[in-house]
Formats: C-alpha cells, structure tokens, sequence
C-alpha cells in the first residue's frame, strides 16, 4: 500500500450526499482543529484538537476519531457513481483543513488519484507554503472572507485578518485551483453594505476568483455550545432577513463585478 495511504487524521464527521460546499454532490470530510473562534461558529466541537465529549441529545457523544487516509477513502469511494454524474467529490471542511496540512495533503491526493474531484473549505489561515503544498491536489478553493478590517476580524474571531488577505491574494495569482471568495453574512459583525462592498472590492481585485458567494448567519449550531457545557456568543442576535441579503448580493454584484450567489 501507497505510504501515503497511512497517514493519519483526526476528524468529527463525514457527511454523504451534500450539495454544498462545492460541485455536485459531495462527501464532507470534517476535520478537527482551527485557529479562530469566530464568534458565530456552528462547528464549535471542530475548535478543538483534541478528542471531547458532547452532550447530544441528552446522550454523552465522544466527537472525534482518528482514522487514515485509506479509511475515509473507503468511505468517500461509495459514492463515486453520484460524483460522476453530478460532477461532484470530496470536499475538507473544519474546523480549518490547514491545520492539519499532512492528512490534508494526503487526502485530497488519494481522492486526485483515484479520480475523484476535490474542494477544499478554508479559511487559509497557514503559512502559504502549507497552501502550496495542497494545490497540485485540490480543484476548487472555497475561501472564507470575514472582513477587511484587522481589528474589527480579531475582535469577532481572534485573530487578525492579514495572513489571510495575503494567501487570498497568493492563491488567486497561481492560477492552479478554481478559487471561489465566500462571505458569512454576521449580523453586527460584517452585514452593512459599506462592508460587503469592501470585501466584493477585494474579490473582485484578485483575479482568478470563479465566483462570490454570501452565506446568511443561522443558529443551527447553538445547540452544540450548551452540548459543549460553553456560552453562546452570539446571544439573541437574529438571522439577516431576505431583503436584506437580497440587498447585499446587489452590492456584492456590483462592487465585485463577479458571479454573485446567496449560499453554498
């Protein structure tokens, strides 16, 4: 067997049969760790690396598993007769896939060599070269932009946007993925027009970007924090209503120039 084929990773989930998160229809590979804490996070049991335990339900669950690169590929090859006709595949989400770039790398060339079309859902907080070393591998980029202000993104997210913006910016310039910008529309965070119109100026500016996609906060994930024994930040606060994402896609079209779309 490939060397490759053993190395390990730690994930918390693997979702058959969506239609998010890239082409067609996907397997999402949820892998555990990230270096944010975005405030709004439907994902909080992907925060952590380590192994935990969540309440569900009211039934204690152990969220997280290590498993190699040849398990979840028996996992991800069930469905390759729904990949071939959608023109779908493998999709890494988090958590951000970044941090744990050797599983990450390792995966995605499994899925490459295996036929199967890859995405990647990230945030692309790591050194470019961790980045580098997953293109040969990854057909579509699905990249977070949360702000273009420093402070205001440390604030809700802590840490800074910079590192991010750069990589935005190196990956656009290789040409070597289909780079799409996404953009989660938080309520008292990003959700002005001024905003939205900074982040579509951005995106628009890069080059190489296949399309812009806004993503509407939702609650579906406050569930888990109480599960988690942890707060929930974003208290009260209430999803943005129709009209107004409808009135942000409008700005976000004109100020990117770009293919403009409300969710996934």
């Amino acid at each position: 067997m490939k060397g490759y084929l053993q190395t390990k990773g730690r994930i918390f989930d693997i979702q058959r049969y969506s239609i998010h998160d890239g082409n067609g229809i996907r397997t999402i590979v949820f892998l555990k760790g990230c270096v944010l804490r975005c405030r709004w996070c439907c994902n909080p049991e992907s925060q952590e690396y380590q192994i935990q335990t969540m309440t569900v339900q009211g039934r204690p669950k152990v969220i997280g598993e290590d498993k190699t690169v040849a398990e979840v590929m028996e996992i991800v090859e069930k469905d390759r007769n729904y990949y071939r006709r959608s023109g779908g595949g493998l999709t890494l989400s988090g958590g951000e896939s970044l941090c744990q770039p050797e599983f990450a790398r390792d995966l995605l060339r499994a899925a490459k060599e295996q036929g199967i079309t890859t995405a990647l859902e990230s945030m692309a907080c790591a050194k470019y070269e961790v980045i580098e070393s997953i293109l040969p591998y990854l057909d579509q980029y699905l990249m977070d932009i949360k702000h273009m202000n420093s402070a205001k993104h440390r604030e809700f997210t802590g840490k800074g946007n910079e590192l991010m913006l750069e990589n935005a910016k190196k990956v656009a310039a290789s040409g070597r993925t289909e780079l799409s910008i996404r953009v989660p529309v938080i309520p008292g965070f990003n959700d002005t027009e001024a905003e939205i119109a900074q982040i579509a100026q951005f995106a628009g500016s890069l080059g190489n970007v296949k399309r812009m996609h806004l993503l509407p906060y939702h609650r579906l994930g406050q569930d888990k924090y109480e599960g988690l024994g942890r707060p929930y930040l974003m208290g009260d606060v209430l999803p943005p209503t129709t009209e107004k994402m409808e009135r942000l896609l409008q700005t976000a079209r004109e100020k990117s120039g770009l293919e403009c779309r409300i969710g996934g």
